[in-house]
This record gives C-alpha cells, sequence and structure tokens, in this order.
C-alpha cells in the first residue's frame, strides 16, 4: 500500500467557505458545529441536486447556522 502525500491531496474546495463561516458564526457556534454543518450541506446538495458547488453548500450551510443561532438565543 503507497502512502498519500500532502501534495497529491486535492485541495479543500469548501476552504474558503469553512474559513468564511467559522469567522462570521466565531461569536455564537463552535468550529465543529460549522463543519457539521457544511458537510451537511455538502450532502444535501449532492442529494438534490447531483452536485455541490461550494456557492450553495456555503448558502445552505450560513442558513443551517442561522436557524441554530435563532433556536439558541430563543431557548437562552
Amino acid at each position: 500500500m503507497s502512502e498519500i502525500s500532502m501534495t497529491d491531496q486535492e485541495p479543500d474546495p469548501y476552504e474558503h467557505v469553512s474559513a468564511a463561516l467559522r469567522d462570521e458564526f466565531s461569536e455564537v457556534h463552535p468550529a465543529t458545529t460549522v463543519t457539521r454543518c457544511i458537510q451537511a450541506a455538502h450532502y444535501g446538495a449532492l442529494e438534490v441536486t447531483g452536485q455541490a458547488h461550494p456557492g450553495l453548500v456555503e448558502r445552505i450551510a450560513r442558513k443551517h447556522l442561522e436557524v441554530l443561532a435563532l433556536v439558541a438565543s430563543e431557548r437562552g
């Protein structure tokens, strides 16, 4: 079995999305929540449209994070 070096791996297409949403929601959600929302948005977009363009994933994940923030504020 051969090892894959870091240069052989494809870049993360959602790296920019993740960084932007982590920054935007840093006061509300931990980074792990942002990551889970991006993953959920990715899989949801694939299921519905057959593709997961970073712009679409970002919009879906942002909506998830906004709803979670709203729920958290209503509980608090």
